[in-house]
């Protein structure tokens, strides 16, 4: 997990996170992480909720802000 201004982002969020990240789907996450679309799309949801965002490019822009994601 990855704590960085209170947010804690456990290791499969931050995979989720980081393919979004590269503009994948959730159907293509699933795919890459040999996941169901639904389960991408829950942990998208709590992503959006643990971040404070109502879309993936502002958890994405704030990830980035808060560094929870780098590159």
């Amino acid at each position: 997990t990855l704590a960085v201004h209170d947010v804690v982002l456990p290791e499969r969020q931050q995979e989720v996170l980081a393919w979004i990240y590269r503009g994948k789907s959730n159907a293509d996450i699933g795919s890459i992480l040999k996941l169901s679309p639904l389960t991408v799309k829950n942990h998208v949801q709590r992503l959006l909720r643990r971040l404070n965002t109502t879309n993936r490019a502002h958890a994405v822009g704030k990830a980035l802000a808060i560094r929870a994601l780098e590159f």
